[in-house]
C-alpha cells in the first residue's frame, strides 16, 4: 500500500524524522491558509498523487508571493498529471502540499528496504540526489552507496558513519543526518515497510538535514498491525479494479498498457508462468490474479466478473492446478458467473488436480460455451485460434 507525502511526513514527524513544516491543503482558499500560517515567502506546492516525478511533470512549484501562490495552486489543483510512473494516461491532483521554502546547499538521496537477494535490509545512499536519481542509477550506479543491515541485529553506529562518511557530509551535518538516519530505519521496521524513500535529502545552508520529499510503501499483509496506516489508504489513487478485487480477498493486479487477454489462476508462480504462455501464444495479459489456494466459489465468480468487465479483455484463460480448491470447486464457480453475468469473450479453462473429471463434468454438462484444454500446451494453442481471429 502506498500514502501520499504529506502522510508519510506525518510519520517522519511523530518518529523524530525532520521535515519542513507544511500542510495540506485541497482548496485554493486553504492554500492560501497554511501559506499564512508558515509566515513568510517562499513556499513550495507540491502535487500529491501517489506517483514520482511530479516536479518534471509540473507538479512542483516555488512560489515567491501571494499572486504566484494563487497561480500555481489554481494551476496544479485539478491539473492531469502526467509522470514516468503515472503511464500516459496521468493522474487528476485532488490536493496539494503546501510547505516552507529552504535555502539548499546540497541534494541527497536516502532510501531504506529489504533485500531479498541476501534477506537482510539494505541502506541506499547517494550525493547524486534530486530529479534525475532514476538516470544516475542506469549510467553511474557506483555513486549510490548500499550498506546491508541485518535485520536481527539492527542498525548500528558503524552503518550510520558508514553513510555518513559516504556522502561527504560537512562535519556539522554528521550528527543531525546520522539521528535522522536512525530514525528512519527504526521507522521503516516498525511499520513493516517495503520501501521508505527521501529524495531529496536536504542539506540546508545552515547545516540542517531535512527530508525535503517522502515516500513509504508498505506490505499490504502486515496492514492490519498498522490501523492508523489503513487510515491513510486513498482509493481515488488506486485502480478502481483493484479495489474491487481487494473486497473479495483476490490478489489482482492490473498491468495496464494494451493487454487484451484476462487471466485467472492459483498461485503466483503458476501466475507468471500462465503469463508467460499467454506471451507466447501472441497475446498480452491485461492482469494478475492469483484466487489463492482456497478460494471459494463466490471468490471464483467475483474474479471471473471483474476479468469480463474490463473493456480491453478480448479472451480469458483459466489456469488452476486444484489442489485445496478443487477443480470441482473451480468449475462450479466459473459455471454459476458465467450464468449470472454471461460469457463476453472466449473462455479457455485448463485444469489439473483434485477432482478433475469432476470438474470437466460440470463444465461439460453445463451447456455453456466454454472452451477446455488437455494441458496447458493446448490452452495456449486454443487461446492462439481465439486471439488471432478478426
Amino acid at each position: 500500500m502506498k500514502i501520499h507525502e504529506y502522510q508519510a511526513k506525518e510519520l517522519f514527524r511523530r518518529h523524530g524524522v525532520a521535515v519542513p513544516e507544511g500542510a495540506v491543503a485541497f482548496s485554493l482558499e486553504e492554500a492560501r491558509a497554511v501559506a499564512s500560517r508558515l509566515g513568510a515567502f517562499p513556499v513550495v506546492v507540491k502535487a500529491q498523487i501517489h506517483a514520482g516525478g511530479r516536479g518534471k511533470g509540473g507538479g512542483v512549484k516555488v512560489a515567491r508571493d501571494q499572486s504566484q501562490l494563487d497561480a500555481s495552486a489554481a494551476g496544479i489543483l485539478g491539473m492531469n498529471l502526467v509522470t514516468r510512473q503515472t503511464g500516459p494516461e496521468g493522474r487528476r491532483v485532488k490536493k496539494i502540499l503546501i510547505e516552507q521554502g529552504l535555502d539548499i546547499a546540497k541534494e541527497l538521496y536516502l532510501s531504506i528496504l529489504p533485500d531479498r537477494a541476501t534477506a537482510q535490509m539494505i541502506i541506499m545512499a547517494s550525493e547524486a540526489g534530486g530529479m534525475d536519481i532514476e538516470e544516475v542509477a542506469e549510467k553511474t550506479p557506483h555513486r549510490i552507496i548500499k550498506i546491508l543491515v541485518n535485520p536481527l541485529l539492527g542498525i548500528q553506529a558503524y552503518h550510520l558513519r558508514a553513510a555518513a562518511y559516504g556522502l561527504n557530509l560537512p562535519a556539522e551535518a554528521v550528527k543531525p543526518f546520522m539521528a535522522l538516519l536512525k530514525s528512519l530505519f527504526q521507522l521503516c521496521v516498525a511499520y513493516d515497510c517495503s520501501l521508505v524513500e527521501i529524495n531529496p535529502l536536504v542539506l540546508t545552508a545552515n547545516q540542517r538535514v531535512l527530508a525535503l520529499d517522502a515516500k513509504m510503501d508498505f506490505d499490504d499483509n502486515a496492514l492490519y498491525r498498522h490501523p492508523d496506516v489503513q487510515a491513510f489508504r486513498d482509493l481515488d489513487e488506486e485502480n478502481p479494479t483493484e479495489v474491487e478485487a481487494s473486497r473479495y480477498h483476490l490478489n489482482y493486479i492490473h498491468l495496464g498498457g494494451d493487454g487484451n487477454v484476462g487471466n485467472m489462476v492459483n498461485g503466483a508462480g503458476l501466475a507468471m508462468a500462465t503469463m508467460d504462455c499467454i506471451k507466447l501464444a501472441g497475446g498480452k495479459p491485461v492482469n494478475f490474479l492469483d484466487v489463492g489456494g482456497g478460494a471459494s466459489a463466490e471468490q471464483i465468480e467475483n474474479g471471473f466478473r471483474i476479468l469480463q468487465s474490463d473493456p480491453h479483455v478480448k479472451a480469458i484463460l483459466i489456469n488452476i492446478f486444484g489442489g485445496i480448491l478443487r477443480c470441482d470447486r473451480l468449475a462450479n464457480g466459473v459455471v454459476q458467473a458465467a450464468r449470472k453475468v454471461g460469457i463476453r469473450v472466449p473462455v479457455i479453462i485448463r485444469m489439473e488436480g483434485t477432482n478433475l473429471e469432476e470438474g470437466r463434468r460440470i463444465l461439460a454438462e453445463s451447456g455453456l460455451n466454454l472452451i477446455n484444454a488437455a494441458d496447458l500446451k493446448d490452452a495456449a494453442q486454443k487461446l492462439q485460434g481465439v486471439i488471432q481471429q478478426p
